[in-house]
């Protein structure tokens, strides 16, 4: 396990060390996760609908509604058994 010491500045900001933004592709603009577990802070790097499925944009709502209609139907067949 790794461990990087930040300090919080003003406005509660930290700044993250540039090897893990280069390792996680973080850059400026990137949103992150904070889950709170107990007495620890977890920092997450959310999937995007570009890393999962390789579009985003126009194409990533067009992918959606395939799953949607893929799910529909599936749901549909469950339902009838």
């Amino acid at each position: 396990m790794e461990r990087f010491r930040v300090k919080v500045h003003k406005k509660g900001l930290i700044v993250i060390p540039a090897e893990i933004r280069r390792r996680f592709g973080i850059v400026e603009g990137s949103y992150l996760e904070l889950v709170v577990e107990g007495e620890r802070v977890l920092v997450l790097v959310p999937k995007s609908l570009k890393d999962a499925f390789g579009v985003d944009g126009e194409k990533a709502l067009t992918v959606a509604k395939l799953i949607n209609a893929s799910r529909r139907l599936e749901l549909e067949s469950e339902l009838r058994l």
